[in-house]
């Protein structure tokens, strides 16, 4: 319901203000900041939510974890029906292995289910704070623009407290929905430059998320095959970063810049590895290829 602020008394704004407060999204949830929260260690906390990313991560996240979970039933399905057949002629030892397999799915498809169930939870209080951050910034605006009391400013210093506090809880809860974001499996996958690349080149190639780094070098073989220093590299997702990818040539003591690109993670979490092919030149003529496991 929209909420018109014409003849909104100033009593009726504070004790609005004061039960933002009292709304507080840590009253109600016990959001620690431990160590694994990416957003939250010292120096990295980000004080500026983003509601419009934090939504499509949460679609995307949940969207994956659906896949994961459609894919476990089916094999559960799957068992279950081996299982009964198995049940009425069959070695006995091979069907209690049979039944193994079914319990460890069914465990599986249970903690896939909390999974979701927390994701969506901690989204929707996400979505309480955001609402709740965005009525009492509109009632601050308000009241700014009315003549100024004594009981006008109180009311303006209450309704600044209630939008610090919504932000932090929203900083909070965005640290919190990491932890449930998985792991990102990156793969090496070589360069694509056809006539650019040359046997005896060698390449070094920079892709950070956020805090994370991964630093390889290759070499063009005679046979036009690549051999990589390094094949895989686990990252963390992270709400607010992009995949950052540098390529250099490197010769001698020289390094030549080849190329800096971006690229977002959104469509990694699926159940499928996916390949990445990235323009590092603007041309297109060297290209590299990635292949991401989540």
């Amino acid at each position: 319901r929209s909420c018109s602020f014409t003849g909104f008394s100033t009593v009726q704004s504070r004790k609005l203000a004061k039960s933002l407060s009292r709304s507080s999204v840590r009253s109600r949830m016990s959001l620690k900041p431990p160590k694994a929260y990416n957003s939250l260690q010292k120096g990295a906390l980000i004080w500026d939510p983003k509601p419009l990313q934090v939504k499509k991560i949460f679609e995307a996240l949940k969207k994956g974890l659906n896949e994961y979970l459609e894919a476990h039933q089916a094999e559960l399905d799957y068992l279950s029906g081996r299982h009964k057949d198995t049940k009425r002629n069959s070695r006995l030892a091979f069907y209690y292995d049979l039944d193994k397999q079914i319990r460890s799915v069914e465990r599986y498809i249970r903690k896939l289910e909390f999974h979701i169930s927390k994701v969506e939870e901690l989204y929707e209080a996400y979505c309480i704070q955001c609402r709740l951050r965005d009525g009492a910034t509109n009632m601050k605006q308000a009241f700014s623009l009315s003549p100024a009391t004594k009981a006008s400013r109180e009311s303006l210093l209450e309704l600044y407290k209630n939008v610090q506090e919504c932000t932090e809880d929203m900083c909070f809860i965005e640290g919190a929905l990491e932890v449930h974001l998985g792991e990102f499996h990156v793969k090496m996958k070589g360069l694509v430059g056809f006539a650019r690349l040359c046997p005896g080149d060698q390449y070094e190639v920079f892709v950070r998320l956020g805090r994370q780094k991964w630093r390889l070098k290759g070499k063009i073989e005679t046979d036009d095959s690549q051999t990589w220093d390094e094949e895989e590299k686990i990252f963390i997702p992270n709400l607010h970063e992009k995949f950052e990818i540098k390529v250099t040539e490197l010769r001698g003591l020289a390094t030549i810049l080849v190329g800096v690109v971006t690229c977002d993670s959104i469509n990694f979490f699926t159940t499928k590895p996916q390949a990445i092919i990235v323009d590092i030149t603007e041309l297109g003529t060297i290209k590299l290829r990635l292949e991401v496991l989540w």
